[in-house]
């Protein structure tokens, strides 16, 4: 799938996606530094799966602010 054409996903599936709490996520979104790639929707975080992929893979989950 294009990541143009890639869906956006919810909190919710994106946390049961990681295995993480929804805290979690809310969490590294509002980080200073190094945030899990999200945008801001009508006040809902927005997420997509290969971004979040890379983001994982590049260690960016484990850095402390």
């Amino acid at each position: 799938m294009s990541n143009e054409h890639e869906k956006w996903v919810s909190l919710e599936d994106i946390a049961k996606y990681i295995g993480v709490s929804k805290d979690t996520i809310r969490t590294w979104a509002k980080r200073d530094k190094n945030p899990i790639p999200h945008i801001r929707a009508v006040k809902q975080f927005k997420f997509k799966f290969s971004e979040v992929d890379e983001w994982l893979k590049s260690g960016e989950a484990a850095k402390s602010e």
